[in-house]
């Protein structure tokens, strides 16, 4: 009966305001996307980082996908850009507060994997057998 408590427990949860909402879906697309969800945890681990560094850091990420994921994440106020007056320019990417509270929040999902991946092994295999694969 844990599937019964679980479902009811959220369902007693107040209903989120409509703007709340948006909000949050809008979130969970941008910290969905693979290149986000790697910034952070690189930026977490790494703290102030150069834009070269957080492109050799996330292999396979273009450029153009580094920019605008970047540019995204400042947008969301999840991390600051300092560009320093020298020659060349110096830009460092640094997350906010709110960047390293979004961070915090994703560990809960670790947590969650961690304790759950007997469970998701097994189901998957199970799936897997059922399909004929």
């Amino acid at each position: 009966m844990r599937a019964d408590a679980l479902r009811a427990e959220l369902n007693d949860l107040p209903q989120p305001d409509p703007e709340l909402e948006q909000l949050v879906v809008e979130i969970i697309g941008r910290v969905a996307d693979k290149w986000t969800m790697l910034l952070i945890e690189t930026l977490t681990e790494r703290g102030a980082s150069r834009f070269g560094e957080l492109s050799r850091a996330c292999t396979g990420i273009s450029q153009k996908m580094l920019t605008q994921s970047l540019r995204a994440m400042e947008r969301d106020g999840l991390v600051t850009r300092t560009v320093y007056p020298v020659v060349p320019p110096k830009v460092v990417y640094q997350l906010t507060d709110l960047g390293l509270g979004l961070s915090k929040a994703f560990c809960a999902v670790w947590i969650w994997a961690e304790e759950n991946r007997a469970q998701i092994t097994q189901s998957r295999a199970d799936y897997a057998a059922r399909q004929g694969e």
